[in-house]
């Protein structure tokens, strides 16, 4: 059995476990794989297929953004080899022990993520979950599952001492703190995500983005991110927290 390339591979208690990576690329591989996975099954325990897959949207965009052509595109048509490839690994999808849609994960969050479902607490029912904070002003993430609007905070940028700060000073997140009604909005926030995950784990879904917004997304919001996203990693939720416009004027 031998891949295209085999350059995933985990440590956990001692035993070291193997990922081996498969793609359009292997060919009449592809058609062999079948009958090899069955005897597979019969002499090896543990044997996990886990099919990646995306939605078209993300699949041109990938391939324009990296500017390769899709190997069964000859004639340059995207849109054209999606379908194929589709059609292709159908039989390999139908095998599949976990199905992962990687439409909403960038690089990183994907190698968390599976690293959380293989090795971590979380196992088959791991749910990744995004925290980023954000500014009105350079528009709504499209990657958003929920948008908290925390406009009605009391603004850092007004007050001179705090403006060059960020939600990430304690003076400015202090400050943030002072309305009295901060309190109330973090412990419904956090209320509803302990409501709402368990439910999206048993629905099988695998990546949520819940993200703040302030008017700029340097202050109130990048402190709100970095409180909701802690409470998460002290449930032992996996977790990334992002302020995608903390840096920005």
């Amino acid at each position: 059995l031998i891949p295209v390339f085999t350059d995933l591979c985990f440590q956990s208690s001692g035993m070291k476990k193997i990922a081996l990576v498969i793609d359009i690329r292997e060919g009449e591989f592809l058609k062999e794989f079948p009958p090899i996975y069955r005897k597979l099954q019969e002499t090896v325990r543990n044997v996990t297929v886990l099919f990646l897959e995306a939605n078209d949207e993300v699949l041109r965009r990938r391939f324009s953004e990296t500017r390769r052509p899709h190997p069964l595109a000859k004639d340059g048509a995207v849109d054209r080899g999606i379908r194929e490839e589709r059609k292709v690994l159908a039989p390999l999808r139908a095998m599949a022990t976990r199905i992962i849609d990687t439409s909403k994960f960038n690089i990183h969050d994907l190698k968390a993520y599976i690293n959380q479902v293989f090795l971590g607490a979380g196992g088959e029912e791991a749910l990744f979950i995004s925290v980023l904070s954000f500014g009105f002003k350079h528009g709504i993430p499209a990657e958003s599952d929920f948008v908290l609007d925390v406009r009605f905070l009391p603004n850092p940028f007004f007050v001179e001492k705090l403006r060059t700060g960020s939600g990430l000073n304690p003076e400015v997140v202090e400050y943030v703190k002072s309305h009295p009604r901060y309190g109330e909005f973090l412990k419904r926030t956090e209320s509803l995500l302990d409501f709402l995950i368990p439910e999206y784990v048993r629905e099988g879904k695998t990546y949520l983005t819940v993200s703040f917004g302030c008017t700029g997304g340097r202050h109130r919001s990048v402190a709100l991110a970095e409180e909701v996203g802690r409470f998460l990693q002290t449930k032992g939720l996996p977790s990334r927290i992002t302020h995608r416009d903390i840096d920005k004027e």
